[in-house]
């Protein structure tokens, strides 16, 4: 289901974040005037990066996801324990187990030649993907989550694939503690880095059985991927999932594109869900809403661009060009510019847009368990 009216892009001042809210109700309201979808049987969830500004700990997170009555939460970066000592992970785990909530863990990059690698504070990559295994299996986590690097790194010599290699070294280098710690590593399409068909590759060359992805339907976008193409590829290794909306529309260079809330972008989400479906048994849909931030211009009609994409596959990107063809140029709402609002107005944004879209999956998409 895709909204058919124009939507607004906040700016994020008070009279865009009252935009958008009065532009999600109508669209839920919309959708409530017929009798709330069949349960699916997929677990339903969210990314704490959707409420990031928050700056909330792992055990208020849980908290919070439990109040949301949703079965996952993927806890996407360190930086939300207080701890990573085994005694504090553990309390960790068992706040978790008794609410109800299934746990996925996180990291960052975990390439040692992307640009996005914290070498300086997280040491060699092998050390760091050790670290986020250690940290899953205190939380009893079957699933974790971490990423190459964004799409900084197709530029320069030897574009995407000297990473994806320099990924695949680190990958091995862990394959036993993964094993011992009955730990998947789950790598996302992150930032524009890679391509679905080029994920799958290096979960191919790294060893499907312990690397899995974390399919990300608004990042294969910035990647001149449709939602759809994205999920045929990649939907039979993933593990977890960062989903979002996105509005796509043709501009004299090519396409832009920029996240939105559930149900206002151009992704069919009825159709998108069926074939999730039979595509993800077992994976959870983890919301990860970013709405009307980090535009992107994708200019295909220029040159310059497919030096960053040499091996990209001529029928996946036909279906791209279709899909901006069908979609609607979002319009900015006056007022502040992004970025100059309130953190407190930022914070209520942020919440408002997750809770929007889980109310959204479970009456349109009939997704969670509880």
């Amino acid at each position: 289901m895709r909204s058919t009216t124009k939507v607004r892009a906040r700016t994020l001042g008070r009279r865009g974040f009252m935009c958008t809210v009065a532009g999600a109700a109508a669209a839920l309201r919309g959708a409530s005037e017929a009798a709330p979808a069949a349960r699916r049987g997929i677990k339903l969830g969210f990314d704490n990066f959707s409420i990031r500004d928050f700056g909330w700990k792992a055990p208020r997170l849980i908290e919070y996801a439990a109040a949301q009555k949703v079965d996952t939460l993927l806890l996407s970066d360190l930086n939300v324990y207080e701890s990573l000592d085994a005694d504090y992970l553990g309390r960790i785990k068992a706040q978790a187990a008794a609410a109800g909530v299934e746990l996925q863990a996180g990291t960052g990059s975990i390439c040692p030649t992307s640009s996005a690698y914290g070498k300086d504070r997280l040491g060699p990559a092998e050390d760091h993907a050790r670290l986020l295994i250690r940290t899953a299996k205190a939380l009893g986590a079957r699933v974790a989550r971490c990423y190459l690097g964004t799409g900084n790194d197709r530029k320069g010599d030897g574009g995407i694939y000297r990473h994806i290699e320099a990924m695949v070294k680190t990958l091995k280098a862990v394959r036993a503690e993964a094993a011992d710690a009955n730990v998947r590593l789950a790598v996302e399409n992150h930032a524009a880095d890679m391509q679905a068909w080029e994920l799958v590759m290096l979960i191919e060359e790294a060893g499907k059985d312990f690397v899995g992805a974390t399919m990300d339907c608004g990042n294969a976008v910035y990647t001149m991927e449709d939602p759809m193409v994205n999920l045929e590829i990649l939907g039979p290794y993933a593990l977890t999932t960062g989903m979002r909306d996105t509005a796509v529309w043709e501009t004299p260079r090519g396409a832009r594109a920029m996240w939105a809330n559930m149900g206002e972008g151009v992704t069919d989400w009825t159709a998108y869900a069926d074939r999730f479906q039979e595509l993800c048994p077992g994976a959870p849909f983890v919301l990860e809403i970013l709405s009307y931030i980090w535009p992107r211009d994708l200019a295909y009609l220029e040159t310059a661009m497919w030096k960053e994409f040499p091996r990209a596959r001529a029928g996946e990107f036909a279906r791209f060009v279709a899909l901006a063809k069908r979609g609607r140029e979002f319009t900015l709402t006056p007022g502040r510019p992004a970025g100059t609002q309130s953190k407190e107005l930022t914070q209520a944004q942020q919440k408002f847009d997750l809770e929007h879209g889980l109310e959204y999956c479970r009456r349109v998409l009939g997704l969670g368990l509880k």
